[in-house]
């Protein structure tokens, strides 16, 4: 079977069959192995064993790895899903800054924010409460703040829309 792999701006292709692994065309030694009840997997390439934690990510063919202190977003796809997703326009990427959204649920302390400000890619604009400990949340790029949806002492679920931007 054939995977599409991308790892941030790389993508490589991965090729398992009845001979082993193949990666960008050249044949490797790895294998993987999962631990029962856990979310690692034990890698290993040539001599090199790794321990890699595998979140699955929002959509189909999405993960988070993280690896030896390292985090990782991560797309593997297969032949037909790829297919699948470049003729629907499912890769399309959505026009604008991302809203501020709650990546759990919690409680707004602050709003480092007005509505009319313009922010960078990394500004803090957002101070939850969640599990005992306050969060920053950033804006994932650069935009003017278009509505503020929540106030300090607003109890939020994860998903909900905080902050909206605009280019």
């Amino acid at each position: 079977m054939k995977y599409f792999v991308r790892i941030g701006e790389e993508e490589h292709e991965v090729l398992l069959d009845s001979e082993g692994v193949h990666l960008d065309g050249e044949d490797i030694a790895a294998q993987v192995a999962s631990i029962d009840g856990t979310p690692v997997r034990m890698v290993s390439i040539g001599d090199e064993v790794h321990r890699v934690v595998v979140r699955p990510g929002a959509s189909r063919g999405q993960y988070t790895l993280w690896l030896d202190g390292y985090r990782f977003d991560v797309e593997a796809l297969d032949e037909r899903t790829r297919a699948i997703n470049e003729r629907s326009g499912a890769n399309a990427k959505a026009t604008g800054p991302a809203p501020v959204v709650a990546p759990m649920p919690g409680l707004i302390v602050r709003v480092n924010a007005a509505i009319g400000d313009a922010v960078a890619a990394g500004q803090g604009l957002v101070v939850m409460e969640a599990m005992k400990m306050e969060n920053e949340l950033r804006a994932q790029s650069a935009g003017k703040v278009k509505n503020i949806l929540v106030t300090p002492g607003t109890a939020v679920e994860k998903g909900t829309v905080l902050i909206e931007l605009e280019a």
